[in-house]
C-alpha cells in the first residue's frame, strides 16, 4: 500500500525548513507564490499546498556546491 503524500500548507513548509536549519518565513512562501522563483504548489480548494519531494528539490536548487572558501566561486567564474 503506497504511503500519503506529506503536503505542507506554508507556515508547515516554513517549520518543515526550520528543522533542517534552514529559516523561511511562511510570509516568503506566500510572496513567492505571486513573484514567482518559489517550490512548487499545488491547490486544494483556495489552499495552497506544498509537496515535502517539491520542498527538497527547491531547496537543493537553491543551495550552492560545497565550498571551502568565499573565494572558490571567483576561481569558477
Amino acid at each position: 500500500m503506497q504511503q500519503p503524500r506529506p503536503w505542507r500548507n506554508a507556515k508547515q513548509a516554513s517549520e518543515y525548513f526550520a528543522a533542517k536549519g534552514i529559516k523561511i518565513a511562511a510570509g516568503t512562501f506566500n510572496k513567492l507564490r505571486v513573484t514567482g522563483g518559489g517550490p512548487k504548489f499545488r491547490k486544494f480548494g483556495r489552499v495552497p499546498l506544498y509537496d515535502e519531494a517539491d520542498l527538497d528539490s527547491w531547496a537543493e536548487e537553491r543551495l550552492s556546491p560545497p565550498k571551502r572558501s568565499t573565494s572558490d566561486s571567483k576561481a569558477a567564474a
